[in-house]
């Protein structure tokens, strides 16, 4: 039997390919037009010639998106100027095209801002982060997918709290520091980074969907993302001051409920799952069983 195309080991424009309606997909700025850091040669380094982020438009189930695309295997996703510039671009065209585009899907893949074009890279990130505020504050729909070799770290941690909704798999991990950087400050005694069980259970899928952090958990195949993707864009909560409040409340009660927790499985002890050892070697079906059974709403912004 043949295994379903998986996300994980899929090439971005595989991603997109494959995620979108056959035959919907026409990039914008391809391979044609070359954009390129014009700061990578400072060190020495390779260039690519989309440095990284794919943008276009296309259908999904016959309804018009903005699809955005991070490359992990090209610096670890990282954003640099034209990378960002291109999230960007598309953030704002959204806005412009208004009804006429259903929802942006950002396929993130991320280890953050690059060194090499740091400050380029944080003002990146602020421009996107206006941009998809002010898409959505125009009504408009983010659904940000997560599930590559490179996760969802640093800016583009900032950036997926700041979508309407969230797709992640068990491969998936979002967080603003990463596992190294944490030890690095820390200490190993804080966060060792080695323990790989530690970093899954810490910042993986599952932990991520059972807080409320993601909105749905798809297996690692294509097709479970478009199908998540698809009830996130009918579902995707307003954006207005009453769910900021009750975001904010809802956060406020989750660190005095779990802030003293020394390891994910107390948290998931605490959500009233019986056995939160075993969350880790659940199938997909078992997992959304349980996540969909204990898991904290979320109302906005995460």
């Amino acid at each position: 039997m043949n295994r379903p195309p998986s996300w994980y080991e899929a090439s971005a424009r595989a991603r997109v390919q494959s995620l979108l309606d056959a035959g919907s997909f026409k990039e914008f700025i391809g391979p044609e037009a070359r954009e390129e850091s014009p700061h990578l040669q400072i060190f020495d380094l390779p260039k690519q010639f989309d440095d990284g982020m794919i943008i276009g438009r296309g259908t999904l189930s016959n309804q018009p998106v903005l699809v955005a695309a991070q490359e992990g295997r090209f610096m670890g996703g990282a954003f640099g100027e034209v990378h960002g510039a291109k999230l960007t671009g598309i953030l704002r065209a959204a806005r412009a095209a208004g009804d006429g585009v259903r929802a942006v899907l950002i396929l993130f893949d991320t280890g953050g801002v690059r060194l090499q074009e740091a400050n380029a890279g944080e003002l990146a990130i602020a421009e996107i982060m206006r941009a998809m505020l002010e898409l959505r504050a125009a009504g408009g729909r983010v659904i940000g997918l997560i599930g590559g070799r490179a996760g969802c770290y640093g800016g583009g941690g900032l950036i997926s709290g700041c979508c309407s909704g969230l797709v992640v798999s068990e491969q998936g991990r979002i967080s603003v520091s990463g596992p190294e950087v944490i030890e690095t400050n820390k200490g190993v005694e804080e966060f060792d980074s080695a323990d790989r069980a530690l970093v899954w259970r810490t910042m993986g899928g599952k932990g991520r969907r059972l807080l409320g952090v993601a909105d749905a958990f798809a297996d690692d195949t294509i097709e479970s993302f478009r199908a998540a993707a698809l009830q996130l864009i009918e579902s995707a909560p307003r954006f207005d001051l009453s769910s900021m409040l009750a975001e904010q409340a809802r956060l406020e009660k989750r660190l005095e409920r779990f802030g003293g927790c020394k390891d994910a499985t107390e948290i998931w002890a605490g959500l009233g799952i019986a056995a939160p050892t075993q969350i880790p070697d659940l199938d997909a079906d078992a997992f959304v069983e349980i996540a969909d059974k204990v898991q904290e709403k979320s109302h906005d912004a995460r």
